[in-house]
């Protein structure tokens, strides 16, 4: 059977690795020069950046994170999660649930009795479920800590409104802190939250993009770059898959490419389906990597929920992910700017994004600006799956119509949900056990 794969990303290139190894003819198609996707890496002036956002390896998974490790051999160094939220302009321990004795009395005190009155709630059961994600975080963390850290946050990050967005994406992905954790943290007993990523591991050499070419490496001489997909057909049992310039000829096609991007390719598309996708949200990231002379704090990366402070929604240290990340004597920062096509930030130039984002970390003493070495900044479109409340509408329509017409949807922006490195794996691997 011969198969071709659309997207050369994570997903795309996972897929063609396994399918081989179990004798199947696959060939990737890859729009950009080089595969990777949102794992791209980027190397300026001895400056290692990863250009989709800061990237880590860890996972819950355990047949996941064995098959990134196996990949990656030697090619890993561990480091432990020392992570940041920059609240009223103090570093403050992650998760935030973690830091109440951090925070101001007031706040403090505010935080715990909103948790603890939330519990009790809870637990008498007079809510309902949640409606939407700010009800969602309203009744697992309370008023105090929505209100100090969560809601400002998820609506930088997110560029909607949370009272606009679906609740059923968090069902098993963030659990209500425990409470007795949550008094330790409050009295100042030290307790840990998201032990899962508590240590994590990042490849020593080439950024998170190793981690794309170990993966690809069986598979290398199978991946067609430069080819982006424009047309698709079915004919007498076969597909044919078009640049407008070379067609190839496949028993079937699996799709990672963004359903924005495949839509326009097939011929004949129902109005309801086009109208489901065209209602598909969905944020694009800028990354904006910083190369200084000397050091940066030693945090693995930090959380800005406050809009005034800086566009930038998280700051990352990639030189504390790995030695080889910064030349010596320096040490790197990235930082991370979500947006969305016609907003203000979009019709920003580079030179003042960077600029801006030069000044507003400069100004939280990170760096002075005479110590810069070099800057690195990459726009991407397809960044984070955004769920607002016609979500499960939507994507019931799209899926129903793929599954029709046999072409199958995998990875973050195929399936059109927001799933993390080791998600996008495991959506691979659910996958091929389901047909094969």
């Amino acid at each position: 059977m011969k198969t071709l794969i659309l997207g050369g990303g994570l997903c795309g290139v996972t897929l063609a690795r396994i399918l081989s190894q179990r004798g199947e003819d696959v060939t990737v198609l890859e729009q950009e020069a080089t595969p990777g996707g949102l794992c791209r890496s980027q190397e300026k002036e001895g400056f290692t950046f990863d250009t989709g956002g800061s990237h880590i390896i860890f996972s819950k998974d355990a047949e996941v994170l064995s098959f990134i490790h196996d990949v990656l051999g030697a090619n890993r160094t561990e480091r432990i999660r020392n992570t940041k939220i920059l609240y009223k302009g103090k570093y403050v321990k992650y998760p935030f649930e973690n830091a109440l004795s951090e925070l101001p009395e007031e706040d403090r005190y505010f935080c715990l009795y909103e948790f603890i009155k939330t519990l009790i709630a809870s637990e008498k059961g007079e809510f309902e479920s949640p409606q939407n994600f700010q009800d969602w975080i309203l009744q697992t963390f309370g008023k105090g800590i929505a209100d100090s850290y969560l809601i400002p946050y998820n609506t930088k990050i997110w560029k909607y409104p949370p009272h606009l967005m679906s609740a059923h994406w968090m069902e098993g992905r963030v659990p209500r802190p425990p409470v007795e954790d949550i008094i330790r943290s409050a009295v100042g007993i030290e307790t840990e939250g998201y032990t899962h990523q508590a240590v994590f591991s990042y490849p020593v050499t080439g950024g998170i993009e190793a981690l794309i070419h170990a993966i690809a490496s069986p598979v290398s001489k199978k991946i067609l770059t430069g080819f982006k997909v424009t047309r698709i057909i079915r004919e007498e049992g076969r597909y044919i898959v078009s640049d407008g310039k070379k067609s190839l000829t496949a028993d079937r096609i699996i799709s990672t490419i963004p359903l924005q991007n495949l839509i326009p390719c097939l011929d004949n598309v129902p109005e309801k389906v086009q109208k489901a996708v065209a209602g598909l949200k969905y944020n694009s990231v800028m990354a904006i990597g910083i190369g200084i002379r000397g050091t940066v704090p030693p945090y693995s990366w930090a959380y800005i929920p406050d809009n005034n402070t800086s566009y930038a929604n998280r700051i990352s240290f990639p030189s504390n992910f790995s030695d080889n990340n910064s030349p010596d004597g320096c040490s790197s920062i990235l930082a991370e700017i979500t947006y969305n096509d016609g907003d203000i930030i979009s019709h920003m130039t580079d030179e003042e994004i960077t600029g801006h984002t030069i000044s507003s970390l400069s100004s939280l003493g990170l760096f002075s600006q005479e110590r810069i070495v070099t800057t690195q900044i990459t726009r991407n479109k397809f960044a984070y799956v955004v769920y607002d409340l016609d979500y499960i509408r939507n994507i019931a329509d799209i899926r129903e119509y793929f599954e029709q017409i046999g072409i199958p949807l995998v990875g973050r922006f195929s399936q059109f949900e927001y799933l993390n490195m080791d998600g996008i794996i495991r959506s691979v691997l659910n996958f091929i056990n389901e047909h094969t």
